[in-house]
This record gives C-alpha cells, sequence and structure tokens, in this order.
C-alpha cells in the first residue's frame, strides 16, 4: 500500500512479496515416520558431540562384532561459497573455506537435533526434527547480528540451515547447522565480507546490510537490494501481526493484515517528512503462505530522498 497527505489521492494496493527466506526442510524419498527402521530404545548412545555411537554387535560365536564407525564430527563455524540453490537445500556437503576469501554463507550456529522421543529415535527428516531447526535457527539469528529483533527483519540477511543427510543420520549424525546468507534480489547470493557478529547494532551495518528496493512496495519491477546498493525506497519500521488472527495465529487475513499497518506506517511517514501534509509512505503486509512460513509482521516503507 502506498500513502500519501494529501500529494497522493489514490491508495495503491501493494502486493505481498516474499521477502523473508524461511525454507522448510525437504529430503527427497524421506519418511516421516518417528522411528527409523529397526531401531529400539537403548539402541544407540549419544556422545558429547551430538553424534550416536553404535555399539558392538554380538557374532554368532558369542564374541563381539565392531559396530560402524563413529560418524565424522559435526561442522564448524566456518565459511561457504554457496549459490542459493545450494544455500536452499536440506544438506550441503560444500568444503568450508577462510572467512578471509571471497564467500556468501557463514556459519554462526551449529547445535544438536533432539531427535529422542519416548525412548525412540527420530528420522532426521521428521516432522518434528525440521521443525526444530527451523524455529532454531531464525531465533538465534538476531543474537547474532544484533539490532534486536528487528534488525534482521529490516535487513537483507536471513537464515538458511542444513542437517545431515540420511546416511550420515543413519550412522549416528545428530547435528544441525545454522547459516546466514543474503539474498542479492537477482536470484543470487550477495558476497559476505566483515564481521559479521552485532553488525545489525550499528548505524554502518544497517546502511550496508538494511532491506531496500529500487522501487515502490508495489512496483512489480522494483528489486530488493541491500541499503549498500543503489535504492529509491528503505524499509524502516515493523508492524506487528501476531496475535491478530482469530485464533492467535491463526492468518488474520489479507484485509485484516492490510489494514493493521495503514496507520503505523503512515504515522511514520509524518514523523518523518520535512512538511507533515505532504508525505509519502508504503506498507507491505504478508501473504497466508509467508504467513504460515513464519512471517508475522508488515514492514512500513518511505521514499528516499
Amino acid at each position: 500500500m502506498l500513502g500519501a497527505h494529501p500529494a497522493v489521492t489514490a491508495a495503491l494496493r501493494a502486493r505481498a512479496v516474499g521477502l523473508v527466506l524461511l525454507v522448510p526442510l525437504v529430503l527427497a524419498g524421506c519418511s516421516d515416520a518417528a522411528q527409523e527402521p529397526g531401531s529400539r530404545a537403548g539402541d544407540v548412545t549419544a556422545d558429547a558431540a551430538g553424534q550416536e555411537a553404535a555399539p558392538d554387535a554380538a557374532a554368532a560365536d558369542g564374541s563381539r562384532v565392531a559396530g560402524p564407525q563413529r560418524p565424522a564430527p559435526p561442522p564448524e563455524r566456518g565459511c561457504y561459497d554457496l549459490d542459493l540453490d545450494a544455500a536452499l537445500a536440506a544438506t550441503d556437503d560444500s568444503p568450508t573455506r577462510p572467512c578471509a576469501s571471497p564467500h556468501t554463507a557463514r556459519t554462526f550456529l551449529v547445535g544438536r537435533l533432539d531427535r529422542a522421543v519416548d525412548g525412540h529415535l527420530l528420522a532426521v527428516d521428521s516432522d518434528r526434527v525440521r521443525s526444530q531447526v527451523a524455529t532454531q535457527c531464525p531465533a538465534a539469528l538476531p543474537g547474532f547480528l544484533g539490532g534486536g529483533e528487528d534488525g534482521w527483519r529490516l535487513s537483507v540477511l536471513r537464515a538458511v540451515w542444513f542437517t545431515p543427510t540420511l546416511p550420515e543420520a543413519d550412522a549416528g549424525a545428530s547435528w544441525f547447522r545454522c547459516d546466514v546468507v543474503a539474498p542479492d534480489g537477482r536470484g543470487g547470493l550477495l558476497p559476505l565480507a566483515g564481521r559479521l557478529e552485532g553488525v545489525l547494532a550499528t548505524v554502518t551495518g544497517r546502511d550496508r546490510w538494511g532491506l531496500c528496493a529500487t522501487g515502490a512496495p508495489d512496483d512489480r519491477d522494483a528489486r530488493r537490494v541491500a541499503c549498500a546498493e543503489q535504492h529509491s525506497w528503505r524499509a524502516v519500521s515493523v508492524v506487528e501481526l501476531a496475535g491478530t488472527g482469530a485464533a492467535g495465529e491463526d492468518y488474520p487475513g489479507e484485509q485484516a493484515a492490510r489494514e493493521r499497518g495503514q496507520e503505523p506506517c503512515e504515522q511514520v511517514g509524518r514523523d518523518r517528512a520535512t512538511d507533515s501534509l505532504q508525505f509519502t509512505w508504503g506498507y507491505e503486509w504478508p501473504s497466508a503462505e509467508q504467513w504460515a512460513a513464519g512471517q508475522r509482521f508488515g514492514r512500513c516503507w518511505l521514499p528516499v530522498t
């Protein structure tokens, strides 16, 4: 929605644009069964590194036969040179590289999957495990980047995540990896350089990695870019929409989501305008699909003068 008072007399309805990079983990040929085939309570033990080591098996003569080799350790926090497709994949076997060299992804968290439920070991591609990672990685990103919850919402920096492959999980791997990436608005990823930890807590960092656009929110030809690039609009504030649905977390509907941001975004435009009687502002709200993916907020946009 674009608004003006009274410079623009006709309000333009903004299309809901996918800005939040929240990607569900999907593995081809996966099962959502609550138990790995043949697994039982007590079949595996967990070590401190988040890997599960299979016990030795008993041979027919009663001797012990060495079980499978302990899986490779979980990944370390490092940097990677990924394209967008690789960043959106469920698994990644790319080699790490020094963060001083060109890269497009940087690991900010490595954690352990909680796969044990009621004595059973959940499959790494089960809904519960995938939901765990899809929740923990985005939740940890604001603390890494700084700038509070709204910091990353008003930036191009996004979280992506990876889990072990099915064979790796069968061998006992139970880690997950969270990386930060920056979509470039052209179907690729921006190179990451410099310190990212706490970057959005600084004005310089926000001016570099802030969410900007080459046109107004309703311009179909506009691209979302980092504010370090040439731009004409900038996302300046967030409108919270969580809790506005009929059941609290239900999508409130397009009309309700659209109406919720009109007053606060107009007020932001008025407060930042040099002329309180003549200013332009924009509002962008999530679609039902974006809401289901976790975007429970809208954004206020202002033209850059």
